[in-house]
Formats: structure tokens, C-alpha cells, sequence
């Protein structure tokens, strides 16, 4: 035990201030119920032996024994399980399982990329499939972590909340049996009565906000009741993100659409381009609305280390709820979507829509509209294909498909001036190039087909005179006249754009916000929040004059209790000053006032 002496003066003798300044530590003594349940941390238990004690001969014996060991060592697993530690390994786990799901090509979000990447690792990509490494989160061992996370969280809370509601429904425990133990300590005689002293300490530290009563010869005290708080918000707060997060896995629903200007959609699984959504999400749940694209705006920076980097990036629509609903318009802009109950619509990406005219040799108009094609880089350079696969016949009158091979570029840079890749995003000089084929698409098959690229394993490439290829780049409103009486296809002067959408509806967002900021707080209040207890015990010594105790206990060393101690024994100092010692003589009128008892809390 380690304990300042008693302050002495030059001759060794008892220092005559009446302030006594005290510091224990309690190596071997037990403080009992004083110094309990300053936390509602479970206890940890050791690793277990048998369970099931002696066997008694015989098949009931056996059986008696099995049953023991059996509810032992589920007891023990259980303890285990919802101990902190195992939860923080846990957690530890789902955050580094989550990792391949980031780094790794999933089958729920790109199947075409998952594809190719099976297709280019033969080794590893098997492997991985096997692992679930391609779908992660609803892999077996992923929701097997998922699961265990969120038992152990339950089963750690359950018990420990009720604890702490019994805590504070409780009073603060009684004063330990020897004061002078404690980490903070601090004592005084006085002429005050006991009754006196108490009703002091008592009012003292009700006004510090301490929760305070009087049991037998002390007052007994607590505060700092948010620290625990705070830990189990804190834990509670991880649920909430656990149930949020596997609600808007199950739930969740995400399609892309291409609008081109002027067109719609309606918000029907029908109306996507492509579609996924959590296992027990229903079409029912998709939220009715539509909405028409009337433009796109997009103008970039001409100038400077920034050329190119858009400036204004935004779609104006026209959008109704239900089937009645009234038409509204809005700007949809990058991370300010449009919000219509569960869902919303984020502006994702932007490209061109060149209008093409094709016409058959008799001049008949065959296909007549703007065909989106997909950018290739930051320049809005882009290819895709023109199908025209009603309507059309040769010149021998022959049904037939044609197909053509398109590139645009927004700002050519002009012949021989480089390749076909555009020096700016906006519409400076566009040009469209083109080369075409004829026969049959492949479309009447019923195989499904990337719109934007042509099949041509069933098609020819027209050809000129001198047998080359047919190609040729357009300038808005020039025409490639196809060989021998095919027709033509003109590149009209009208530009259309187009915008993609992403329509999303995550159940779960707000609640798992909600827990990431509850989950700070808690954090914040269960570290920074320090919980402690003082005790203040008045009694009358031998000499007929009344002793003041007082002394602070913390979960924790803490570098703040002493000093916390000392403004608190000051303060019933204050109401119970320190009694002369009559034998005791000044020497010198001019000297400093003794110590008083606001000093007698010290720091080990």
C-alpha cells in the first residue's frame, strides 16, 4: 500500500495545520459492493474443465454426466460468443471480408466483368468461384460472420442493459470500510456536528449533479452514468447498422436507363435497360412514377489544366407520381437527385444521339432516328451501331437487314490531323463516321444482343467500285450513298443527347446513417466520460470532535479524480470549517493561512 505520510514540520514533529492530507491505494483490502459495478462489461471466464463432475456408474449416471457437460460447455460458448472480445474479432473479420468484394468483379453488379475475368485467369478464376469470391456478400461464410456479429452484439447488450437500467434504478453503493484506501483522499477535524456535515456534502454534491443519499454515517455519491450509456448506445448503434444493412441487401432495388431527349420512362421492371435487387424484393415495391427527358445541359471549362472538366452537368424533366399524378419539372444534377418516395434518380452519365436518316434505292425513308452511342473517353469520343432491321429491301426488291458501324467524335480535329478521337466534349465540329453491312442481324433468332455493337457473322460489307470498303465520315447533313442502288443514310443536322439514370431504392439508408452518427456519439461518450464515486463520512472521533472523510473511486485511473475531490472538499469545507488547534501558537502574525482541505486530494 502506498500512502503519503503526514506532513511534519522543521522538527519532525506533527505539522500543527489542521487539514491531514492523505493518499491510499488498496493493494490487498476489497472495497466489496463500493467498488463494484462501475461497469456492465461481462465477466470473463477462463477456459473451462469438465463440467460434468464425477460419473456415477450405470447408463443414468453416463446420461447425467453427458447432460452436464453438454449444458457446460454451451454455457461456456454462449459467454464466449458475447464476450467483447470475440465481437470485435468479429467485426475485425467482416471488415477484411469485405475487402474482396471492393478489389473483385461481382456477379450481382457486372456479370460481363466477372466473365471476362474467369475468362482470363483460368486458375484463379474457378478457384474463386468456389470461394464465393464473385458474390460476397451472400456468400455462406460472409453471412455466417454476419450472423455470428449480430448474436454476439444481442447477447452482449440484453444482459448488460438490464444491469445498468437496475443500476440507475438503484441507489449508489455504501461507504467502504476504510476510506483512506482509495485513490483520492482527503480529511479534516471539525466543530460541525456529524448530521450537520453530512446534510452539507450531501446538498454539495446534488448541486455537482451527483447522484446522492445518506446511508448510515456517510454519504454516498455517483456520476459519470452517461459512460456507460454511451457504451451500450455505442453497441446498440452497430445493430441498427447490422439490421439496416442486411434490410437494404434484401430489399434493395438498382436499374439504369438511357433516355435520349424527348423520351421517357415509366418505372416499371419492363422500362430498364438492366435490373437487380435483393432477394426478397418485389416489383410491387417499385415505386410508381415517370418521367420525360426534355433536355440535357452540359458545357465544359475551354481553357487552362482543367479543359474539358464539365461545367454545368444537368438534365430538365418533367415528372409525375402515380398515374395521376400531376406534372412537375426538376433539375436532376450529379449527387442531387430527383426523390420520389423510397426511390431516386441520380444523373449518371451523358453522351451523344446523332440522328440518322436511311433511305432504300427507291428513296423510301426505312429508319429515321437518333442512335445513342456510348463514349469511349473523357472526350466524349464514341462508336455504336445503326440497325435497321424492318422495311428495307434491295434493289432486287430482296428483304434484307442492314447494319451500320458508327463513330462520333463532338470536336474533330480534321483530316490528317490525327485518328478519329475527339479534342473536346462539346459540339464544335462533329463528325460521323460509317461503314455498313447487309443481310441478316441475327435479331430473329431470339438470342439476345448488345445494341451497341453489330453482329456480322450473317452479314456482308458493302463495298465501292474498286472493291474497297465502303466508309465514309459525315459532316451534319451529308449523305453515304450506298452501292448499286441500296440507298443511302444521311447524318441529319440534329444532334440529340442523352443522359443515363440510375433508379435506386436502399429501405435502409436513413437507418443506417442514423446508427453511423448515434454509433460516434456513444463511442465519444464512453471514452471521454469518466464514471466515479465519493463517499463523505462524518463521525465523532475520541476526542468529542467530528471527523470528515472524504474520498473518490473511479472505474479507471483517472488524473482528474483528485483534483475532482479537492473542489468538492472545498466546498463542504466551506460548510464545515477546519477546528483550531488550541495548543498550536502562531509565531508570526504575517503568516500564510494553512493548507485547507481543497488540497488534501492528491494525485499518486
Amino acid at each position: 500500500m502506498r500512502t503519503t505520510d503526514t506532513d511534519t514540520g522543521s522538527g519532525g514533529t506533527p505539522d500543527p495545520a489542521p487539514a491531514k492530507r492523505h493518499i491510499g491505494v488498496s493493494a490487498d483490502g476489497e472495497l466489496g459492493e463500493a467498488g463494484s459495478q462501475l461497469s456492465t462489461a461481462p465477466v470473463e471466464t477462463a477456459m473451462p474443465g469438465s463440467f460434468g463432475g464425477a460419473r456415477t456408474p450405470g447408463a443414468t449416471g453416463w446420461i447425467a454426466w453427458t447432460a452436464r457437460e453438454v449444458v457446460g460447455w454451451a454455457r461456456w460458448f454462449w459467454r464466449q460468443l458475447t464476450s467483447m472480445r470475440v465481437a470485435l474479432i468479429l467485426l475485425f473479420l467482416l471488415s477484411l471480408g469485405a475487402i474482396p468484394g471492393s478489389l473483385i468483379p461481382q456477379s450481382n453488379q457486372d456479370a460481363a466483368k466477372v466473365q471476362e475475368f474467369k475468362d482470363a485467369h483460368s486458375v484463379l478464376g474457378p478457384l474463386y468461384d468456389r470461394l464465393g469470391l464473385f458474390h460476397v456478400y451472400s456468400s455462406v461464410w460472409f453471412s455466417a460472420i454476419y450472423i455470428l456479429l449480430f448474436i454476439s452484439l444481442i447477447g452482449c447488450i440484453v444482459p448488460r442493459t438490464w444491469q445498468f437500467v437496475g443500476q440507475l434504478r438503484g441507489r449508489p453503493p455504501g461507504a467502504p470500510k476504510r476510506l483512506s484506501r482509495l485513490p483520492a483522499y482527503a480529511t479534516w477535524r471539525t466543530e460541525a456536528e456529524p448530521e450537520q456535515v453530512r446534510e452539507a456534502a450531501l446538498k454539495v454534491l446534488r448541486q455537482r449533479r451527483f447522484r446522492a443519499h445518506i446511508e448510515k454515517d456517510a454519504v454516498a455519491a455517483e456520476k459519470g452514468y452517461l459512460r456507460e450509456t454511451g457504451n451500450l448506445l455505442f453497441h446498440i448503434a452497430l445493430i441498427v447498422m447490422l439490421v439496416a444493412f442486411a434490410w437494404g441487401q434484401l430489399f434493395k432495388s438498382e436499374g439504369n436507363k438511357l433516355i435520349v431527349e424527348g423520351d421517357g420512362f415509366s418505372n416499371t421492371l419492363l422500362s430498364y435497360d438492366d435490373f437487380k435487387s435483393g432477394n426478397l424484393f418485389s416489383t410491387d415495391d417499385l415505386t410508381p412514377f415517370s418521367f420525360d427527358l426534355k433536355n440535357f445541359t452540359g458545357t465544359y471549362e475551354r481553357t487552362g489544366p482543367n479543359k474539358g472538366t464539365p461545367r454545368t452537368y444537368q438534365a430538365t424533366v418533367d415528372y409525375s407520381v402515380g398515374a395521376y399524378g400531376k406534372e412537375k419539372k426538376t433539375v436532376v444534377k450529379v449527387n442531387e437527385p430527383l426523390v420520389v418516395g423510397d426511390s431516386k434518380v441520380y444523373l449518371t452519365a451523358h453522351g451523344y444521339a446523332p440522328v440518322v436518316t436511311v433511305r432504300d434505292g427507291k428513296g423510301k425513308v426505312v429508319f429515321h432516328e437518333a442512335v445513342p452511342l456510348l463514349p469511349l473517353d473523357s472526350n466524349v469520343t464514341s462508336q455504336g451501331a445503326v440497325k435497321v432491321m424492318d422495311g428495307y429491301r434491295n434493289a432486287r426488291g430482296k428483304s434484307e437487314q442492314l447494319g451500320f458501324s458508327a463513330f462520333f467524335v463532338p470536336t474533330f480535329a480534321g483530316a490528317g490531323k490525327g485518328d478519329m478521337f475527339s479534342q473536346f466534349p462539346a459540339l464544335d465540329y462533329p463528325v460521323l463516321a460509317l461503314s455498313g453491312f447487309h443481310g441478316s442481324l441475327g435479331v430473329d433468332a431470339g438470342l439476345p444482343q448488345n445494341v451497341y455493337q453489330l453482329e456480322t457473322s450473317h452479314m456482308k460489307q458493302f463495298k465501292d467500285a474498286k472493291g474497297e470498303i465502303l466508309k465514309s465520315r459525315l459532316r451534319p447533313g451529308e449523305t453515304m450513298t450506298l452501292p448499286d442502288g441500296a440507298g443511302s443514310i444521311t447524318f441529319d443536322k440534329d444532334i440529340k443527347e442523352w443522359a443515363n439514370f440510375q433508379v435506386t431504392q436502399q429501405p435502409g439508408s436513413d437507418w443506417a446513417l442514423a446508427g453511423a452518427f448515434a454509433a460516434i456519439f456513444g463511442l465519444a461518450g464512453s471514452l471521454f466520460i469518466q464514471r466515479r464515486r465519493v463517499w463523505v463520512r462524518a463521525t465523532t472521533g475520541d476526542d468529542g470532535v467530528t471527523v470528515v472523510e472524504m474520498a473518490g473511486l473511479g472505474r479507471s485511473e483517472s488524473a482528474k479524480l483528485p483534483e475532482e475531490l479537492g473542489d468538492l472538499a472545498a466546498l463542504v469545507h466551506e460548510q464545515a470549517p477546519t477546528k483550531p488547534d488550541e495548543d498550536a501558537a502562531p509565531t508570526d502574525a504575517d503568516a500564510e493561512p494553512t493548507a485547507t482541505a481543497a488540497e488534501g486530494a492528491e494525485k499518486q
